[in-house]
Formats: structure tokens, C-alpha cells, sequence
């Protein structure tokens, strides 16, 4: 855990707990300027996992402290911390068991959650966590009397993580191209998000046979399926980016093409059209932040059924369904083929 630095604020100290998932910590950015901005006479302290340093430093006033969530000396580190810090106002983005427990530990005056619970002092009643990430957030706000924020990506981009994207597009001889991105994995843990993968090949193709150039994003854990992918078409950047730079990205292409994934929520950060695939979880509690018009769904009666896994006897079929012929089609009507 790293403690933040002392900044000779004199104001009350305000915690937010946002650990994660990635694609949740982009939905919370204007959450978190929202706070800062109510709270801007006051010492603002998040609460976050190591993985998003990088992405929340361009966010002023914010104190990160880091919290790796596995291991026994790890949570003994933030309780010592947390008992230290006194503060005054906590803000529960997280809404998880751990979080709740973290928001009670702290002891402060206000404390807000999602729903009722018995860590927090203010909730909205009858509260549920069957909405949309971005309106549970807004709830947490609201019922500590804070106005809620915009539905409109704020993550900071930084001059140097953009600057290093275009390096690297220079490099390739990339710059000024028309570029489409494209993250055909997903959460190690959901198989059945992807859509499958010789459907994205051969989209791919289409789009370099009308002048796109396709680039294929994703972590190591995506290595060996963009190996297989650039071995037909487009350029391979697995672990290339940084997050913070892979929202930089978003803004040097004409549109993406993803799975419902952790990538999806960063590019669209952008303002980047992010066309993603929705087949077993629910695109009205998911999507990200102003690209709803680019949802992708092939309507079944099983879908969505929040399956990790597809049963055989489905056949995948939400996403089986969805051809890439229909995908194109639906690019093309939005214009996004031409030069």
C-alpha cells in the first residue's frame, strides 16, 4: 500500500473506495470529479487497486492510495492505515463486502453507500445494484447530498500517454491513418462474452479491404489469440499500452469493434464510437458511458442470462448469431466505412 503525501490541506478528509473492475473505475471518473469538485476545500483520498495509478493521476487534488486486495499482510497494512486517518466522510463506489467493512473500519460521521446497509449512515431506501454501474455511483452521491454527475466519459488523458501512442503509430507508419481498433477478448473468467473469433477475422478483413487499417488490442492474456488473428490481417499491439494510454488511443481512430469488456469502457472514453458485442450479460446495466446507439446484440430468448459459460445446448447462440456481415452492415449505415 502507498500512503499518500501530505498537502497542508486544512478541510475535512473525504475517502472514496473504487478497487475495481477496470471498466467500473472508468464509469466512476465522473463520479470522482464530481466529489473532488464538492469537495475542493477539503483533503480527497481514493482508495484503489495498483492497476489504476497510472490511470487516475491526471485526476488534480487526488490523493491515490493503493490497496492490493489478496494476501493477509496487505489487509493488515490498510487497517493499520485506515485507523490512522480519521476521516470524515467516506464514499462507498465499490459496494462490495470488503468495501462495507473498509467503510465501516473508518468510523467517519458520513458514511454513503448504494443501498441500505448497515456501513453506511446515508443510502437511498429501496435501493437495488440491478442498474446501471454509472446510476448505482450517482446513487452514492445523491445520498450524501452531492448533485450526481454527467453521463459523459472524463477520464483524464495525459500529454505523456498520448504523446507515447504517437510515437508508436509513427513507428509503425501508422499516423494519419484510418485505424480501427479491435479487442476480440474478454474477462478470463467470462468465455461466453467473446464473440467468436473467426467471426472478428473476417470482419477485420472487410475493413482493410476498404481501407481501414485494424489494430488488435488486449493484454497477455489475449497473446495468443491476437497471434493467431495478425497472422491474417492488422497489427498486433498486445501489452503495448499502458491503460492510461490505451485511452489515449481511443482518440487517433475512426471506431472500435470489442467484446463487453474492460478495453470497451476505455476507448469510449475517448468520445471513439465503440461498437460492442453484447450477448450474455445485460448492454442496460453495462454499457459504457454515451454508446448505447453502438450496441451489438443479436436478440434470443436466453439472452441475457449472466452465464460465465454458454450450456452446449445453446450453441452460444446470442453471439453465434450475430454475423459479422451484420456488423458491417451496421457500420456502413453509420458511415463509419468511408474515407
Amino acid at each position: 500500500m502507498v500512503s499518500p503525501s501530505a498537502t497542508g490541506s486544512t478541510g475535512r478528509k473525504i475517502l472514496i473506495i473504487k478497487l475495481g473492475a477496470l471498466g467500473d473505475v472508468v464509469l466512476a471518473a465522473p463520479q470522482l470529479a464530481r466529489l473532488l469538485e464538492a469537495h475542493a476545500a477539503d483533503r480527497v483520498t481514493l482508495l484503489t487497486a495498483p492497476d489504476y495509478r497510472e490511470l487516475l493521476a491526471g485526476f488534480h487534488g487526488l490523493q491515490l492510495v493503493t490497496f492490493r486486495r489478496k494476501g493477509l499482510f496487505s489487509m493488515l497494512g490498510l487497517l493499520h492505515w485506515l485507523l490512522r486517518q480519521q476521516f470524515d466522510v467516506v464514499y462507498d463506489l465499490q459496494g462490495s463486502l470488503r468495501s462495507r467493512v473498509i467503510t465501516l473500519l473508518t468510523q467517519a460521521q458520513v458514511r454513503a453507500g448504494a443501498v441500505p446497509a448497515l456501513a453506511y449512515t446515508h443510502a437511498p431506501a429501496g435501493a437495488s445494484h440491478n442498474r446501471h454501474a454509472f446510476e448505482r455511483f450517482n446513487a452514492v452521491l445523491l445520498a450524501a447530498a452531492v448533485q450526481a454527475a454527467p453521463a459523459v466519459p472524463c477520464l483524464p488523458v495525459n500529454t505523456s500517454a498520448q504523446a507515447r501512442v504517437d510515437r508508436w503509430l509513427q513507428q509503425q507508419g501508422l499516423a494519419g491513418g484510418r485505424l480501427a481498433l479491435m479487442h476480440a477478448g474478454a474477462s478470463e473468467g467470462w468465455p461466453s462474452k467473446r464473440w467468436p473469433e473467426g467471426y472478428f477475422l473476417e470482419l477485420a478483413k472487410a475493413l482493410e479491404a476498404r481501407g481501414l487499417t485494424v489494430i488488435w488490442l488486449g493484454g497477455e492474456m489475449e497473446r495468443a489469440l491476437n497471434s493467431r488473428l495478425v497472422s491474417h490481417t492488422g497489427w498486433d499491439a498486445t501489452a503495448v499500452f499502458r491503460l492510461d494510454e490505451l485511452a489515449a488511443l481511443g482518440g487517433r481512430a475512426s471506431f472500435a469493434v470489442t467484446n463487453d469488456s474492460g478495453p470497451m469502457h476505455l476507448l469510449s472514453n475517448a468520445g471513439l464510437p465503440v461498437y460492442a458485442c453484447f450477448g450474455p450479460t445485460d448492454w442496460q446495466r453495462s454499457h459504457a458511458l454515451g454508446q448505447s446507439a453502438h450496441v451489438l446484440l443479436n436478440p434470443v430468448p436466453c439472452s441475457p442470462c449472466q452465464l460465465p459459460e454458454c450450456p452446449r445446448s445453446r450453441q452460444h447462440a446470442c453471439l453465434q448469431g450475430l454475423l459479422p456481415a451484420t456488423v458491417l452492415a451496421r457500420l456502413e449505415a453509420d458511415g463509419r466505412l468511408q474515407a
